[in-house]
């Protein structure tokens, strides 16, 4: 009985510290962060959290942005402070945030906490983490539409695969996210969205979300179709064995622009688009 009275007056002495009207939430490093109040001024380092806090009514409250944040357009205009992985730390106190979000993976979480800043650190990579760090954003937020926002994309990705005829089911499909390369897995957010679509993605889900692939590997696959940005179509036939590749001898392979690939690689408010683009690809390939 004593024990238990000891920790309520534990719980009582911690909740009378905290003001409250304070703001707790747990970030992807299992990390409790404590906020006084709702943000105002947010740094963001990486493109996917960026459009997520836009996406929640909040985009006149940052600050500062990564070199790679360029949607929407209004956060084109504020400072830059590096990239994701390698944050310029001093500009970033520069802008005096009272809430910085970065990925998990960036370097300068543990430099900038050492100085005194508040930092979340999110790094959605599957379709759960997107909803789950919907949900994280929006409470630091105080924003109440969050898990609208998600119930929004879940019907936009459902209304993509809905509008593929049947002939797409049985496509074999390459997804190279980047140089390397670098595919797309199955249990990432974009293999995910394919299996939505109905098609097959030939990395195996034992690879990984996003596995570097030996050319050898897509080689013996022989895809059906590849999917692959602008920045990285160049040659493609020129890999060894890939001219033998049936995407490439009946030249199904859909080369996104920048545009299209931002869209597509950025687990956040726009993977219904991602999977329109990509059901607009499937099906123009499929006839």
């Amino acid at each position: 009985m004593k024990a238990l009275m000891k920790k309520l007056m534990v719980v009582a002495l911690v909740f009378a510290v905290l003001p409250a009207w304070a703001i707790q939430v747990r970030d992807d490093r299992g990390v409790t962060v404590t906020l006084p109040s709702p943000p105002q001024r947010i740094v963001s380092t990486l493109p996917s959290l960026t459009e997520t806090v836009c996406e929640l009514g909040a985009c006149q409250r940052l600050v500062g942005v990564d070199r790679y944040s360029n949607f929407p357009a209004s956060v084109r205009s504020l400072p830059q402070v590096g990239g994701g992985i390698d944050p310029n730390v001093e500009a970033i106190v520069a802008l005096k945030p009272d809430l910085v979000l970065m990925a998990v993976s960036s370097r300068g979480v543990e430099r900038l906490e050492s100085l005194g800043l508040k930092v979340v650190a999110l790094e959605p990579k599957s379709a759960v983490d997107v909803q789950r760090v919907l949900g994280v954003v929006g409470q630091l937020l105080e924003a109440r539409d969050a898990q609208r926002v998600w119930r929004v994309i879940d019907a936009g990705v459902h209304a993509a695969a809905q509008s593929l005829p049947p002939k797409a089911k049985s496509m074999r499909v390459y997804f190279e996210v980047n140089q390397g390369p670098y595919a797309a897995g199955q249990s990432s957010f974009i293999g995910e969205t394919l299996a939505r679509l109905g098609v097959q993605n030939i990395i195996a889900a034992e690879l990984g979300p996003f596995p570097k692939i030996n050319p050898e590997y897509v080689v013996r696959a022989n895809p059906d179709l590849i999917m692959i940005g602008a920045r990285n179509a160049d040659n493609l036939a020129q890999r060894p064995g890939w001219a033998a590749l049936q995407a490439i001898r009946d030249k199904r392979i859909c080369v996104f622009s920048p545009e299209e690939s931002d869209v597509l690689v950025r687990p956040g408010p726009r993977m219904a688009d991602a999977a329109r683009i990509m059901a607009h690809c499937i099906t123009k390939q499929a006839r």
